[in-house]
């Protein structure tokens, strides 16, 4: 239970063994010679020599490209190349801890929950490919309309008990990491700098209690999530908000995250600059 169609996506591929990109040991700047399939989800991955060969060639071109605008923005602004850094949170900030079909399941078996984890991921996958029709939003104040059709969906239990427990469950540290174990030193010396940061998410409302749980809300200036803003990524809405509840012009700031379309261009439709998170930039102190 977690935020919006990518929420899914990511929640369904996480295993037990999670890979590098998943696990934050990708922010260090270098990236090992994986692939995504983009039909398999963020789990399945391609490390064939040709494949990485060519990776490597495009993500370098991509990087020399990204370097060659900062400075571009340097020409005209100076040492900053923007006053406000916007974040992702979901895939991009944080990352769920554990597969979503093994807590559906440990915590549903007391409550009669009797499919396996590879069932309960199946159901889950055609729950969410269903159009929500309730609301324009999936998100409306705390989701719960939402998140109790996904869970009675995916584990065939409507019992309200266990419904509450499994979404209290996201919203404590149990259920999430820090994608980047760099952030805080990055974001403290990027406030620092005078540089303002806000996350921009698809989410219900345990957003700020989960930051809080993972002591990550002081980080940011603000927050802009969809439950509350009435606007979803990637409409241009909530970006714009973000702009204005930190004072600055949509191209003044940057958004980072790591759904093309929702983050880049969403952003990008606001009038923000955008980059891919594990494409353009693989860790915040790049």
């Amino acid at each position: 239970m977690a935020t919006w169609t990518k929420i899914g996506r990511i929640l369904s591929s996480v295993t037990h063994k999670k890979p590098d990109f998943l696990s934050g040991s990708c922010c260090n700047g270098v990236v090992s010679k994986i692939r995504a399939d983009p039909f398999a989800g963020i789990g399945s991955f391609s490390s064939s020599a040709s494949a990485a060969s060519l990776d490597s060639e495009v993500l370098g071109s991509r990087w020399v490209g990204l370097k060659d605008y900062e400075e571009y923005r340097k020409a005209l602004y100076g040492g900053i190349t923007h006053k406000a850094l916007f974040v992702d949170a979901v895939g991009t900030l944080v990352v769920p801890s554990q597969p979503m079909a093994q807590i559906y399941r440990e915590i549903g078996e007391k409550y009669g929950v009797r499919y396996s984890e590879g069932e309960i991921l199946n159901r889950y996958r055609r729950a969410y490919e269903q159009p929500w029709g309730k609301s324009r939003l999936r998100y409306v104040d705390d989701g719960r309309p939402f998140w109790q059709y996904i869970v009675s969906s995916s584990t065939g239990c409507s019992d309200s008990q266990y419904f509450e427990e499994l979404y209290n469950y996201y919203t404590t540290e149990k259920a999430w990491h820090l994608c980047d174990p760099n952030a805080e030193e990055v974001f403290k010396a990027l406030r620092k700098a005078g540089v303002k940061l806000a996350v921009v998410s698809n989410f219900d409302t345990r957003l700020r209690p989960l930051l809080r749980a993972l002591n990550c809300d002081n980080w940011f200036d603000a927050v802009a999530v969809s439950a509350e803003v009435a606007a979803e990524k990637p409409n241009p809405t909530i970006f714009l908000k973000a702009c204005e509840l930190l004072g600055v012009e949509p191209e003044d700031a940057v958004h980072v995250g790591d759904d093309r379309r929702n983050d880049i261009w969403g952003a990008r439709d606001a009038g923000c600059d955008a980059w891919l998170w594990g494409s353009d930039v693989y860790s915040f102190k790049q």
